[in-house]
Protein backbone atom coordinates (compact mmCIF):
# COMPACT_ATOMS: atom_id res chain seq x y z
CA UNK A 1 0.00 0.00 0.00
CA UNK A 2 1.67 3.17 -1.09
CA UNK A 3 -0.82 6.06 -0.20
CA UNK A 4 -1.78 7.17 2.96
CA UNK A 5 -5.66 7.32 1.59
CA UNK A 6 -7.27 3.61 1.78
CA UNK A 7 -9.09 2.93 -1.01
CA UNK A 8 -12.98 2.39 -0.73
CA UNK A 9 -14.57 -1.06 -2.31
CA UNK A 10 -17.54 -2.44 -2.26
CA UNK A 11 -16.44 -4.39 0.81
CA UNK A 12 -15.03 -1.82 2.74
CA UNK A 13 -17.52 0.79 2.20
CA UNK A 14 -18.97 2.02 5.69
CA UNK A 15 -23.11 2.27 4.80
CA UNK A 16 -24.41 3.26 8.01
CA UNK A 17 -23.04 6.15 10.10
CA UNK A 18 -20.53 7.10 6.84
CA UNK A 19 -19.31 9.91 8.65
CA UNK A 20 -18.05 7.19 11.21
CA UNK A 21 -15.35 5.63 8.41
CA UNK A 22 -11.54 6.91 8.44
CA UNK A 23 -9.27 6.37 5.66
CA UNK A 24 -6.10 7.83 7.59
CA UNK A 25 -3.47 5.03 6.92
CA UNK A 26 -1.94 6.27 10.05
CA UNK A 27 -5.17 5.43 12.00
CA UNK A 28 -5.04 1.46 10.57
CA UNK A 29 -1.55 1.32 12.06
CA UNK A 30 -2.12 2.65 15.24
CA UNK A 31 -5.42 0.49 15.80
CA UNK A 32 -3.31 -2.65 14.93
CA UNK A 33 -0.50 -2.24 16.42
CA UNK A 34 -2.26 -1.40 19.70
CA UNK A 35 -4.32 -4.48 19.46
CA UNK A 36 -3.76 -7.69 20.83
CA UNK A 37 -6.14 -9.84 19.90
CA UNK A 38 -7.80 -10.43 16.35
CA UNK A 39 -10.94 -12.24 15.25
CA UNK A 40 -11.08 -14.18 12.04
CA UNK A 41 -14.12 -15.02 9.60
CA UNK A 42 -14.31 -17.68 7.29
CA UNK A 43 -16.79 -20.31 5.95
CA UNK A 44 -15.55 -23.49 6.66
CA UNK A 45 -17.60 -26.91 5.70
CA UNK A 46 -20.31 -24.61 4.96
CA UNK A 47 -20.81 -22.99 8.25
CA UNK A 48 -19.77 -19.25 9.26
CA UNK A 49 -16.88 -19.70 12.35
CA UNK A 50 -15.06 -16.70 13.94
CA UNK A 51 -11.63 -17.51 15.52
CA UNK A 52 -9.98 -15.45 17.91
CA UNK A 53 -5.77 -15.32 17.18
CA UNK A 54 -2.48 -13.70 18.22
CA UNK A 55 -1.43 -10.94 15.20
CA UNK A 56 0.63 -8.16 14.86
CA UNK A 57 1.42 -5.66 11.82
CA UNK A 58 4.38 -5.94 10.00
CA UNK A 59 4.58 -3.08 6.92
CA UNK A 60 1.78 -3.80 4.57
CA UNK A 61 0.43 -6.98 5.73
CA UNK A 62 -1.48 -8.91 8.60
CA UNK A 63 0.66 -11.64 10.68
CA UNK A 64 -1.50 -14.70 11.71
CA UNK A 65 0.05 -17.55 13.83
CA UNK A 66 -1.75 -20.77 15.29
CA UNK A 67 -1.52 -24.23 15.50
CA UNK A 68 -1.12 -26.10 12.08
CA UNK A 69 -4.09 -28.72 13.33
CA UNK A 70 -6.42 -26.02 13.21
CA UNK A 71 -9.04 -26.64 10.74
CA UNK A 72 -9.81 -22.96 10.50
CA UNK A 73 -6.55 -21.85 9.54
CA UNK A 74 -5.49 -24.58 7.65
CA UNK A 75 -8.79 -23.58 5.53
CA UNK A 76 -7.49 -19.77 5.50
CA UNK A 77 -3.68 -21.28 3.79
CA UNK A 78 -5.66 -23.29 1.37
CA UNK A 79 -6.62 -19.78 -0.68
CA UNK A 80 -10.41 -19.08 1.03
CA UNK A 81 -11.68 -15.73 1.40
CA UNK A 82 -11.27 -14.54 5.15
CA UNK A 83 -12.14 -11.12 6.97
CA UNK A 84 -10.25 -10.43 9.93
CA UNK A 85 -11.55 -7.57 12.82
CA UNK A 86 -9.55 -5.90 15.35
CA UNK A 87 -11.38 -3.52 17.72
CA UNK A 88 -10.96 -1.45 20.18
CA UNK A 89 -13.65 -0.46 22.90
CA UNK A 90 -12.26 3.23 24.17
CA UNK A 91 -15.35 3.68 26.62
CA UNK A 92 -19.22 3.52 27.29
CA UNK A 93 -21.18 6.05 26.20
CA UNK A 94 -23.68 6.97 28.87
CA UNK A 95 -26.53 9.45 27.24
CA UNK A 96 -29.98 10.21 29.18
CA UNK A 97 -31.76 7.52 27.31
CA UNK A 98 -30.60 4.35 26.27
CA UNK A 99 -31.47 4.84 22.77
CA UNK A 100 -28.64 7.15 22.38
CA UNK A 101 -26.08 4.87 24.77
CA UNK A 102 -23.51 4.10 23.09
CA UNK A 103 -19.84 2.63 22.81
CA UNK A 104 -15.92 5.02 21.72
CA UNK A 105 -14.41 2.45 19.77
CA UNK A 106 -11.62 1.91 16.96
CA UNK A 107 -12.44 -1.23 14.43
CA UNK A 108 -10.51 -2.07 11.42
CA UNK A 109 -11.78 -5.03 9.00
CA UNK A 110 -9.06 -6.21 6.30
CA UNK A 111 -10.59 -8.83 3.44
CA UNK A 112 -8.46 -11.11 1.68
CA UNK A 113 -7.05 -13.83 1.09
CA UNK A 114 -3.86 -15.13 3.05
CA UNK A 115 -0.53 -16.72 2.02
CA UNK A 116 1.80 -19.16 4.29
CA UNK A 117 4.78 -18.33 5.25
CA UNK A 118 7.75 -20.95 5.71
CA UNK A 119 11.53 -21.18 6.03
CA UNK A 120 13.10 -17.92 7.04
CA UNK A 121 10.16 -15.81 6.44
CA UNK A 122 8.14 -18.25 9.03
CA UNK A 123 10.83 -17.69 11.23
CA UNK A 124 11.12 -13.80 10.78
CA UNK A 125 7.44 -13.48 11.56
CA UNK A 126 7.13 -15.30 14.30
CA UNK A 127 9.86 -12.72 15.71
CA UNK A 128 7.25 -10.05 14.93
CA UNK A 129 4.56 -11.41 16.16
CA UNK A 130 6.83 -12.00 19.78
CA UNK A 131 8.25 -8.54 19.46
CA UNK A 132 4.19 -7.08 19.28
CA UNK A 133 3.14 -9.51 21.99
CA UNK A 134 5.93 -9.48 24.26
CA UNK A 135 8.58 -6.88 23.25
CA UNK A 136 12.42 -7.88 24.42
CA UNK A 137 10.86 -11.68 24.80
CA UNK A 138 12.70 -13.64 21.88
CA UNK A 139 16.02 -12.23 22.61
CA UNK A 140 15.72 -13.75 26.09
CA UNK A 141 14.47 -17.21 26.08
CA UNK A 142 15.48 -20.28 23.49
CA UNK A 143 14.55 -20.52 19.93
CA UNK A 144 11.54 -22.15 18.53
CA UNK A 145 12.66 -25.94 17.87
CA UNK A 146 12.20 -27.44 14.89
CA UNK A 147 8.88 -29.88 16.22
CA UNK A 148 7.41 -26.56 18.14
CA UNK A 149 8.19 -24.50 14.18
CA UNK A 150 6.03 -27.34 12.20
CA UNK A 151 3.27 -27.26 15.46
CA UNK A 152 3.06 -23.53 14.01
CA UNK A 153 1.00 -22.04 11.08
CA UNK A 154 1.83 -18.66 10.13
CA UNK A 155 -0.41 -16.73 7.68
CA UNK A 156 0.27 -13.08 6.61
CA UNK A 157 -2.72 -11.60 4.86
CA UNK A 158 -1.83 -7.97 3.33
CA UNK A 159 -3.84 -4.39 3.49
CA UNK A 160 -4.96 -4.00 0.32
CA UNK A 161 -8.75 -4.44 1.38
CA UNK A 162 -9.67 -2.73 5.05
CA UNK A 163 -12.81 -1.32 6.45
CA UNK A 164 -11.85 1.64 9.31
CA UNK A 165 -14.67 3.07 11.41
CA UNK A 166 -14.20 4.87 14.36
CA UNK A 167 -16.45 6.71 17.35
CA UNK A 168 -15.49 9.63 19.45
CA UNK A 169 -17.16 12.09 22.21
CA UNK A 170 -19.94 11.56 24.13
CA UNK A 171 -23.73 11.27 23.77
CA UNK A 172 -25.23 12.05 20.28
CA UNK A 173 -28.06 12.96 21.45
CA UNK A 174 -29.43 15.90 23.99
CA UNK A 175 -28.56 15.69 27.67
CA UNK A 176 -31.28 16.23 30.09
CA UNK A 177 -30.18 16.69 33.18
CA UNK A 178 -33.04 16.07 34.93
CA UNK A 179 -32.86 12.08 33.87
CA UNK A 180 -29.16 12.11 35.64
CA UNK A 181 -25.49 11.89 34.62
CA UNK A 182 -24.63 11.51 31.06
CA UNK A 183 -20.99 11.08 29.80
CA UNK A 184 -18.60 8.54 28.76
CA UNK A 185 -16.45 5.93 31.30
CA UNK A 186 -13.34 5.30 29.40
CA UNK A 187 -12.18 1.96 29.01
CA UNK A 188 -8.57 0.39 28.46
CA UNK A 189 -6.27 -2.34 28.48
CA UNK A 190 -3.06 -2.13 31.33
CA UNK A 191 -0.95 -4.26 33.41
CA UNK A 192 -1.55 -5.42 36.51
CA UNK A 193 1.52 -6.88 39.04
CA UNK A 194 3.12 -9.59 37.51
CA UNK A 195 2.29 -13.14 39.23
CA UNK A 196 5.50 -15.43 38.83
CA UNK A 197 4.98 -19.47 38.10
CA UNK A 198 4.95 -22.11 40.78
CA UNK A 199 8.75 -22.56 41.39
CA UNK A 200 9.98 -19.01 40.23
CA UNK A 201 11.64 -17.67 42.94
CA UNK A 202 10.55 -14.27 44.47
CA UNK A 203 14.18 -13.18 44.36
CA UNK A 204 14.61 -13.59 40.64
CA UNK A 205 14.40 -10.02 38.98
CA UNK A 206 11.42 -9.61 36.44
CA UNK A 207 12.92 -9.74 32.77
CA UNK A 208 13.06 -6.30 30.45
CA UNK A 209 10.31 -7.83 28.43
CA UNK A 210 7.85 -7.17 31.44
CA UNK A 211 8.95 -3.63 31.86
CA UNK A 212 8.41 -3.06 28.13
CA UNK A 213 4.99 -4.83 28.18
CA UNK A 214 4.09 -2.48 31.14
CA UNK A 215 5.48 0.54 29.57
CA UNK A 216 3.39 -0.30 26.36
CA UNK A 217 -0.10 -0.74 28.10
CA UNK A 218 1.00 1.02 31.56
CA UNK A 219 -2.02 1.73 34.55
CA UNK A 220 -3.54 5.04 34.60
CA UNK A 221 -1.65 6.81 37.20
CA UNK A 222 -5.50 7.72 39.07
CA UNK A 223 -8.44 6.64 38.36
CA UNK A 224 -11.69 8.59 38.29
CA UNK A 225 -14.73 7.41 40.40
CA UNK A 226 -18.12 8.74 39.33
CA UNK A 227 -20.21 10.08 42.02
CA UNK A 228 -23.46 7.95 42.88
CA UNK A 229 -26.61 10.60 42.69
Amino acid sequence: MTTDLLPITERTRVHRLRDRQVRDRQMLDEILDTGLVAHVALCFDGQPVVLPVAYARDGDRLLLHGSSGAGLLRAAAAGGQIAVAVTHVDGLVYATSLFDSSMNYRSAVVFGTASVLEGDQRLDALRTLSEHLMPGRWDEVRPPTGRELAATLVLALPLDEVSVKVRTGGPSGAVDDNTGWAGVLPLGVHTGKPVAADGVSSELPLPNSIHLAQRRHPTPPQSTTIKER
